[in-house]
């Protein structure tokens, strides 16, 4: 089974990749074999985040293979609600995830502003996704280490940022590589080798990404069957929240 860590419905207005619609979605999933998919929108990437997490509970609602992510910022500015009210919000709204953009929303994640939120995201049990580009590694250190109950997966890293990834995952241990643009040669290999599978979540980066990228990667890879489900999608059910899985 796979379930995609890395989804997001809503227009991209930078690049024809679809509607983003859940038609689309749906069928995308379908395509290439994906049983469910975490989901954000674009309106809480490049918009507004309390706007945007509100109109994604809308469209997911009925549609059980969707799962919700909303998207934080710091309660600095009251945008989202204090921290205690977003994730109330977010567990009452079945949300099994959040995500952080703070290169393009405009904080430090390692930062004081952020530090309430990110503590009770962590004692929600809500797993934290973020891109590699939008934040650097010693801050994902940092907050993996200043919050030891958080899960935080690092998204499209690339292949120039696996010595980076690897000294912080052999530092921590609540932090987790997501599949989407692992494009090292034989890196996911290398990873389960030095470190497990029960540190690599599977995610496509739809529709940004094509899911094909992903998918390849971890059914053509050389793991055997068991490493390849708990990638595909053991790892992230144990992260989240109970109740949730």
């Amino acid at each position: 089974m796979l379930i995609d860590a890395d989804a997001m419905l809503g227009r991209y207005p930078r690049r024809d990749v679809g509607t983003g619609s859940i038609t689309e979605a749906l069928a995308r999933m379908d395509r290439f074999g994906i049983a469910e998919a975490v989901v954000s929108h674009t309106l809480s990437w490049l918009h507004d985040p309390a706007t945007g997490n509100r109109e994604l509970l809308g469209l997911v609602a009925g549609h059980s293979r969707l799962r919700p992510c909303w998207v934080l910022l710091p309660g600095t500015c009251g945008e989202t609600g204090t921290p205690d009210e977003f994730v109330t919000g977010a567990l009452e709204g079945g949300v099994c995830a959040v995500r952080a953009y703070p290169a393009d929303h405009g904080y430090d994640l390692a930062g004081r502003d952020c530090a309430a939120m990110l503590a009770a995201v962590a004692e929600a049990g809500l797993p934290l996704l973020v891109d590699a580009a939008q934040t650097g590694w010693a801050a994902v250190e940092s907050v993996a280490g200043a919050h030891p109950k958080l899960r935080v997966v690092v998204g499209a890293i690339g292949y120039r940022q696996l010595r980076q990834a690897a000294g912080v995952l052999s530092r921590t241990g609540n932090v987790y590589l997501g599949l989407a643009n692992l494009s090292s040669h034989c890196g996911l290999e290398w990873l389960v080798e030095r470190y497990g599978e029960r540190r690599l979540v599977f995610g496509t980066g739809a529709p940004l990404r094509d899911p094909a990228e992903a998918v390849t990667r971890l059914l053509w890879a050389e793991l055997d069957d068991a490493a390849v489900a708990a990638i595909g999608a053991g790892t992230l059910l144990e992260l989240l929240p109970v109740g949730a899985a």
